[in-house]
């Protein structure tokens, strides 16, 4: 998307986006979700050129899923099933994120079919994202992967990296053709600059990149990138929907307004890490019952957002905890 293209009749295209993938629902219904769910199907989206209709939300492997112990072993393994009873159909995890690909692997041995199953590798070389990889799927107890990714790419220097003579690249592309993934994708939530660069070296399936309502205050990812990954029909995946819940906290809106933000934007789906069940319940019935929001909607809730944007994107270029 050129830069010069007009706010809102970028969003006025998103929203027109959003509505059309979302007419294939699921069947799924439980009425223990309350009457936002109710008669309310979970709306399904295409993973871009996957061929995958993915549900507008789908569960992230952070929160209590990378905590280590016994208490979270069995409510983590207990998230997972439920969110793969009420729909949920992608899953999102990392080595990095603890023991969340162990937790994740309990489920996928009788499970597997029910899920598109992604994860990532955050090294840089060929031979040791191999080694991710072959570990990964140890612990996930698969014998491959639906998605694979870059995992935080978050400058050009990591680019470089990845894309240099024995750089994970080469790991991804023979992954791919021996078909030990299905799909390549690159993920960052540090600086959208070298996303938009890495999409433009490789023909990646999916992008994974950070978007929220206070997004468009600080070095923004929904302006040249979501645009460009629009145009090239890539499967998108949103993140740091909450901001961890620094949105809620710090600029007072509530769950459904940040979910329902990002679900207004040309996205696929958003990953949500949760601490529970009944938090991940909500998380659905919230999915049930979305409705597009107006780009005077949208244009409200970044107004709420613009003071303490900074606060609320403590990951991005300049924050404090870049990999937070």
């Amino acid at each position: 998307m050129s830069p010069n293209v007009d706010r809102r009749t970028f969003l006025r295209a998103g929203l027109a986006g959003t509505a059309g993938l979302g007419l294939s629902l699921f069947s799924q219904r439980d009425p223990a979700l309350g009457s936002e769910q109710a008669g309310s199907p979970m709306p399904k989206r295409p993973l871009g050129r996957t061929g995958h209709q993915v549900a507008i939300f789908s569960l992230g492997g952070q929160a209590t899923l990378e905590q280590d112990g016994g208490d979270p072993r069995e409510a983590s393994v207990a998230i997972i099933h439920r969110a793969l009873d009420l729909g949920v159909n992608y899953c999102d995890t990392a080595p990095l994120y603890g023991p969340s690909q162990d937790y994740f692997g309990e489920v996928m041995k009788t499970r597997r079919k029910k899920t598109f199953l992604a994860s990532k590798t955050d090294d840089r070389s060929r031979d040791g994202s191999l080694r991710l990889l072959e570990a990964s799927l140890k612990r996930l107890q698969t014998d491959h992967l639906d998605l694979w990714q870059l995992h935080h790419i978050g400058s050009m220097s990591d680019l470089n990296a990845a894309f240099r003579k024995g750089g994970a690249v080469e790991a991804l592309v023979k992954a791919r053709d021996e078909k030990m993934v299905r799909f390549l994708g690159i993920t960052g939530h540090y600086d959208p600059a070298s996303l938009l660069e890495g999409i433009r070296r490789f023909d990646f399936d999916c992008i994974l990149m950070a978007l929220n309502a206070a997004d468009r205050h600080d070095l923004p990812f929904q302006e040249e990138l979501l645009g460009e990954a629009v145009r090239m029909k890539m499967g998108i995946i949103g993140m740091k929907v909450p901001a961890r819940g620094r949105l809620m906290k710090e600029a007072g809106l509530s769950m459904k307004e940040c979910v329902n933000y990002v679900w207004s934007l040309p996205v696929s789906t958003v990953i949500i890490g949760c601490d529970s069940i009944r938090q991940l319940e909500e998380n659905v019935a919230l999915a049930g019952g979305f409705k597009p929001l107006s780009a005077e909607a949208m244009a409200r809730l970044e107004a709420r957002t613009r003071e303490t944007a900074r606060a609320c994107a403590w990951y991005k270029r300049g924050g404090a905890q870049p990999w937070g």
